[in-house]
């Protein structure tokens, strides 16, 4: 089992390496974090490890690679609309240090209107950042298939200059053995997700 392990993270490495080459950052520096520091890890199902048991999902793994106290605050079937309204009153009860935002792709998948979600997003980083904590933007990728991440994250990172995790997730989801189904990672997938999100934390001196 421990073999299996590293091997996976020596894979998620690779291809992690592999999109750094390619990523798209507006801004690649974080503030260190600091012992007992608490991240917010906030999205929809991809947050909420769903197809897997608890322990495998990404903040789950994240929180053992890195050691940090990582809470997961996904909520499977969630919208950007509904993230809106819960947000604030998850940052008051937490006071995290930093969130890792990965949302919309429910409002993606159902044709929602694009400038809502966008602007729904935008509203989350302002209240997050209202709070206090570092934001980390991890992008979503459009309906079709094979596609790169929605245009309207690379350019909330632009204008919020965020650390933007680009393509990471697009491609996890473009390779079949890290996938559950159409749209949902497997075990190994939330592990390589949580392994390419630990990387960019410590490339952007966060860890």
């Amino acid at each position: 089992m421990a073999m299996n392990m590293r091997g996976a993270q020596r894979a998620a490495a690779l291809l992690l390496t592999s999109l750094l080459l390619i990523a798209g950052c507006s801004d690649d520096k974080l503030a260190a974090l600091e012992p007992g520091a608490r991240v917010v890890a906030f999205g929809d199902s991809l947050t909420a490890g769903y197809g897997v048991a608890p322990e495998h999902s990404y903040p789950a793994q994240l929180a053992r690679m890195t050691g940090l106290e990582v809470i997961n605050a996904g909520i499977s079937g969630e919208e950007t609309a509904a993230g809106l309204a819960r947000i604030q009153p998850l940052l008051q009860r937490e006071s995290p240090a930093l969130v890792l935002l990965l949302e919309g792709g429910n409002d993606i998948l159902r044709n929602r209107n694009p400038q809502q979600t966008r602007d729904n997003l935008a509203r989350m980083i302002e209240q997050i950042r209202a709070s206090g904590a570092q934001v980390v933007l991890i992008g979503v990728p459009e309906k079709n298939l094979f596609s790169s991440v929605a245009p309207l994250y690379r350019e909330l990172a632009e204008e919020y200059e965020l650390l933007f995790i680009d393509d990471l997730l697009a491609e996890l989801l473009r390779t079949p053995e890290y996938k559950s189904d159409p749209v949902h990672l497997n075990a190994r997938g939330y592990q390589a997700l949580a392994a390419g999100i630990a990387a960019q934390l410590e490339r952007a001196g966060a860890l």
